[in-house]
């Protein structure tokens, strides 16, 4: 063969595979029918992780026709929902280790399975093994007056150790009690910079103060702090408050009434009179006396 003739047999040879390669290499970017989502929300001092997809109702029946009732459901769309938390927890009401899980459910008419599974990574349920399960709980239906078109998971009721997750589509919603560990964490930090007898910035012995009252610890320091904060910013009318506050959980009425009288005078200067301190002044007032 000719070294004319190979080359025009190449040519014909490139120009037939050209469609070829470029319907391999070229890509379309469409929308999802279920797009994914990512949700990042702090507990306490715990960082959870949900990555599931979202599908949508679009007129369909949902519970008990699309998504039968009683039977294992991936808790979104696509992949499997994977949660992800960094500390212990108490899921439902079951303690669980800090780590990476699938999160499974078994929805009912009046009552959800709601599972953490070992095996995060998987498609759907289709390889769902009951044996990996590391937890079931049973949480009861919420009937929803207003209809979620879009299946969203969000936190709320948020407290330093407490929240609930929330699984919602449709017409119900169903709630996961979360509990998370605070106090065994801070409680040794608070107690080693307060006994280092080092003065402290205001806002240290203000949060310091603060939280032994939220979790009813020992009043005497919270209010020893709250006073060594307002040494520091004495027309704060933030710590005047929780200064009033921590008085009159002691029973210590007439220190408490000072202190809530003189908060209301910082925040109405500050904030003028529809302040919402002058309202929570005034309604600890009015229980005291």
């Amino acid at each position: 063969m000719t070294s004319a003739r190979l080359f025009t047999l190449s040519c014909l040879l490139l120009a037939a595979l050209s469609p070829l390669a470029r319907a391999q290499t070229s890509r379309i970017d469409f929308p999802a029918a279920s797009p994914a989502a990512e949700l990042r929300q702090r507990v306490g001092l715990t960082d959870f992780q949900i990555v599931y997809s979202r599908p949508s109702v679009k007129d369909r029946q949902i519970f008990g026709e699309l998504q039968a009732y009683g039977e294992v459901w991936r808790t979104g769309a696509n992949a499997a929902t994977k949660i992800t938390f960094d500390t212990p927890i108490v899921f439902g009401g079951k303690p669980v280790a800090a780590g990476t899980y699938g999160l499974f459910s078994i929805p009912g008419e009046t009552e959800w399975t709601v599972i953490l599974n070992r095996t995060a990574e998987q498609w759907g349920a289709f390889n769902y093994d009951e044996a990996e399960d590391v937890l079931r709980v049973t949480v009861p239906v919420q009937a929803l007056a207003d209809p979620v078109e879009s299946f969203s998971i969000w936190f709320n009721d948020l407290r330093d150790e407490s929240a609930t997750l929330n699984l919602t589509w449709e017409k119900v919603s169903v709630a996961v009690p979360i509990k998370v560990d605070v106090k065994d964490r801070i409680v040794p930090q608070i107690e080693a910079v307060m006994g280092a007898g080092q003065q402290q910035r205001d806002y240290i012995y203000f949060q310091s103060a603060g939280f032994y009252f939220d979790h009813n610890l020992d009043l005497q320091k919270a209010a020893k702090w709250i006073d060594l904060a307002l040494a520091q910013s004495p027309n704060a009318f933030w710590m005047l408050h929780l200064k009033a506050k921590i008085h009159a959980k002691l029973g210590n009425k007439s220190t408490a009434i000072t202190a809530a009288e003189s908060s209301t005078k910082y925040a109405v200067a500050q904030e003028g009179p529809g302040s919402g301190y002058k309202v929570m002044n005034d309604a600890l007032i009015a229980e005291l006396r």
